[in-house]
Order: C-alpha cells, then sequence, then structure tokens
C-alpha cells in the first residue's frame, strides 16, 4: 500500500461581498500562531516549548476569546506555530543560527473539518460563517493537474491551504490531494464504506454534567452550581465592601473560579473521549448548543457557557485521535424511546427517570436521551448508503454493545447477559 500525493493551485471564485471574511480569517489566524510562537520560544533564556497538547491547553481558550475562529482554525494556528518552532529547535541544535518564528505570510490552513471540498468548490469557514467559492476551471482541464487530480474520483481531498496574489487580487487553494495506491484499501476509505460508530452526549444543568450512550455519568453539575453559588455570594460580600482590596479580591477569586471550572471541563472532556476510544468510535455527537438557554429548563448564561466550552475542548482533542465531533438537532431526544421509538411528553416521568407509555422501557432519562443523540448522527451518517442493511456498517456504542439502525444489537465481548437487556446503567451507577 502507497500513498500518491498531489498538490493542485486551482483559483477561486469568490463573492466580492465575502473577500473581506477571508482577509480578516487570515489575519487572526496568523494571530494564533504568532501568539504561540511568543509563547513558545524562550531561547536562549529557558528551553522552547515543542509539544502541542501543551501549548493547545495553555493557549487555546484565551485565543477563541480573542478571535471569531472556529475551534479547528484556532488549533490549525497553534499547531502551525509549534512546528515552526520545533523546527527551530533543531537549527539550534545543529549549531545554526535562528530567531523565534514569525509568520507574515497571507496562508491559512484548512482541513475537512473547516471546509467542505467538492468537486466544483470549496465551503470555507471565516469569521462570518461559512463562504461557498467556485474554483476556476478550465474549459478542457484534460491533461492540466486540476483534471487529473482535483476532479479526479480516485483522489481525495487532504488538508490544504488558502493563499492569497496581491498582484493579481486573486485567492487561491493549494488543494492537498491522495489516492492510495492499494484498491482494498481505496475502498474502505472512501466515504461510504467507512464503518462508523457513534457516542452520543446528553448535557445537564444538575445532577451529572454529561451522559454518555455507553452509560457513563460524567461530571457533576450540581457541585459546579454549587461553587458558582459561593462565588457569587462572597463577591457580593467583597462588593459592598467597594474598596481597592476588595476590589483585588473579587478579581484574584475570578481567576480562581475561572481555573477551577476550566479544570472540571477538561476532566469531563478527557472522560468522553475516553469512553470514545475504549468503544473504538469514530463520532461523537453533542445536541446543537445554539439557544440552549431557551430550550432546557434551568439553564443560564453559566451552563451555556460551560456546554460550549465543554464541546470545544472535546473536539480539538478528538482530533488527534481522529473522531469526528458533530452537534445534531435535540429535537424530542428527551421524549423518544430509545428501544421503540415511541415519543411522547408522558415517557419523562421526572428528571431522571424515563419509563416509555408504549413499550414500558424504564432507564435513566439522560441516558435514554444519550442514545437518541447518538442515533440522531447515525441516521445522518447513514443517509448516504443504499440501504439499512447494505453499505458501510454504522451503529451506536452502548454500554453492552452496538445498536444499528435496524435495531440489531451486538452485545460486547464481554458481556455477560444478552440483547438490549443489559443496555442500562447499573443502579450503583444511575442511583434509583
Amino acid at each position: 500500500m502507497e500513498d500518491v500525493i498531489r498538490t493542485v493551485k486551482v483559483k477561486l471564485d469568490v463573492p466580492d461581498k465575502r473577500c473581506d471574511d477571508l482577509h480578516q480569517t487570515k489575519d487572526q489566524f496568523l494571530h494564533c500562531a504568532n501568539t504561540t510562537t511568543a509563547w513558545a520560544w524562550n531561547y536562549p533564556e529557558d528551553y522552547c516549548v515543542t509539544s502541542k497538547q501543551k501549548a493547545e491547553n495553555a493557549l487555546y481558550e484565551r485565543l477563541r476569546d480573542e478571535t471569531e475562529l472556529t475551534a479547528n482554525l484556532v488549533q490549525k494556528g497553534i499547531r502551525r506555530a509549534i512546528e515552526a518552532t520545533k523546527s527551530g529547535v533543531a537549527r539550534l541544535k545543529k549549531g545554526d543560527n535562528t530567531s523565534q518564528p514569525h509568520f507574515d505570510a497571507w496562508s491559512v490552513v484548512y482541513d475537512k473539518r473547516s471546509a467542505t471540498f467538492y468537486r466544483d468548490h470549496v465551503s470555507l469557514s471565516t469569521v462570518n460563517g461559512r463562504v461557498e467559492c467556485d474554483y476556476v476551471i478550465p474549459e478542457n482541464p484534460e491533461g492540466t493537474p486540476i483534471g487529473e487530480y482535483l476532479l479526479n474520483e480516485d483522489y481525495e481531498f487532504r488538508m490544504s491551504t488558502l493563499q492569497y496574489d496581491r498582484h493579481s487580487e486573486a485567492f487561491y487553494l493549494h488543494a492537498r490531494m491522495r489516492r492510495t495506491t492499494d484498491e482494498q484499501e481505496s475502498s474502505t476509505t472512501s466515504p461510504n464504506s467507512k464503518h462508523r460508530t457513534v457516542l452520543g452526549v446528553d448535557l445537564n444543568v444538575d445532577g451529572s454534567l454529561a451522559v454518555t450512550s455507553t452509560g457513563a455519568f460524567i461530571g457533576n453539575a450540581d457541585e459546579m452550581n454549587h461553587r458558582r453559588r459561593e462565588f457569587e455570594k462572597t463577591r457580593g460580600s467583597m462588593q459592598q465592601a467597594g474598596t481597592r482590596s476588595a476590589h483585588l479580591s473579587i478579581q484574584s477569586m475570578n481567576d480562581r473560579e475561572h481555573r477551577w471550572m476550566q479544570d472540571e471541563l477538561h476532566r469531563a472532556s478527557n472522560q468522553i473521549l475516553d469512553e470514545a476510544r475504549n468503544h473504538e468510535c469514530t463520532h461523537i455527537a453533542f445536541e446543537n448548543l445554539t439557544g440552549i438557554r431557551k430550550r432546557m429548563a434551568g439553564a443560564k448564561r453559566f451552563h451555556a457557557w460551560a456546554f460550549r466550552r465543554l464541546y470545544q475542548y472535546t473536539e480539538y482533542k478528538a482530533e488527534m485521535f481522529d473522531i469526528e465531533v458533530e452537534q445534531v438537532n435535540p429535537a424530542y431526544t428527551s421524549q423518544r424511546c430509545s428501544s421503540c421509538g415511541f415519543t411522547h411528553e408522558n415517557n419523562r416521568r421526572s428528571k431522571h427517570q424515563f419509563v416509555c407509555q408504549k413499550c414500558e422501557y424504564k432507564l435513566n432519562a439522560d441516558y435514554n436521551a444519550s442514545k437518541n443523540v447518538a442515533r440522531k448522527l447515525l441516521k445522518k451518517l447513514h443517509s448516504g448508503q443504499k440501504s439499512l442493511s447494505g453499505g458501510a456498517l454504522c451503529q451506536c456504542a452502548l454500554t453492552s454493545g452496538t445498536l444499528n439502525l435496524n435495531g440489531d444489537f451486538h452485545a460486547s465481548v464481554d458481556s455477560t447477559a444478552e440483547g438490549e437487556s443489559t443496555d442500562k446503567p447499573t443502579t450503583s451507577v444511575v442511583g434509583h
């Protein structure tokens, strides 16, 4: 098996009104890269940081706040800087003179998360939403790189770079294309033949912060709410004092609260990834967070912020393991029975108890919702196949095995029980 890699330069037809969005995206992308090199390059006083994970942990949240970039583009900017820092350190070890890397050339790195590549156009993420740009293709592309690689279905799009030519005032996509020469491997990597296993995640304002379709109850939303109220109570007392000392103490307390929340959310995102990796998941499904304060009873600005951060942390960490993280429409996920599909508002007896009015299936309500979240993404991934029984294997990851859209349950190797009856969190995990 051997990969054939080719890079094709293709001009983009960018809508006039969207050119500025691409320029601003470039400015903020370079800001991420240059901020990272300034943080990582400590020569000669100290060692330079060359760990992508350390850089992301230290800078990701700050750069997300400072820019309007998507999580993936922020991550790409950080990683570009760390790669340049590594090269600089390697030159220093050889005794060569070098200095802190600095980025000023017009370029933005896109992959399949920040761009959607088609044979005739591309959809690019910007600071102002997505912009769709047609390729400028010659009348007779046969024999050109565009015809041989860009328009050739045997080649798939990989990470690509957007550049701008100031002289011609034109945008160009340097599309990186890959073809696997082994026919069997090529067929297994096509979009319609990949095996897909989805982990669903349900988010909550009380009880467990997140519940997965594998029955993991992660984080403690009640503890977060309690700590938040305690911080607010103490801040209120200090604000009444009105002194400079009290103001400085409030600032210090805000920093402590923020760090504590970050640690809790990082810990929760790591646990979600552990579940996904342990069950060999290719995708993680979250409910769409847009308008969650209106949709979820009891949700406040604090909860919306925490949910967004948890999603972002999970998303950028998942990329290291080639796991995709997506959001789905949460409609009726709390009312639908994950066993028989019957949907009714009376199915949810209480905050934490779900009892289907049709089939009498009983389980934890949040766990039931997480399975429905997984199923929504599963249907989306499966939609491109000819039938439910053919094509790629698509399945939800559950506590005791996997379940596909046909309702076929496959117990895991170490499962001691059979069928859907094993697919329930234990009393010790869920509570009565």
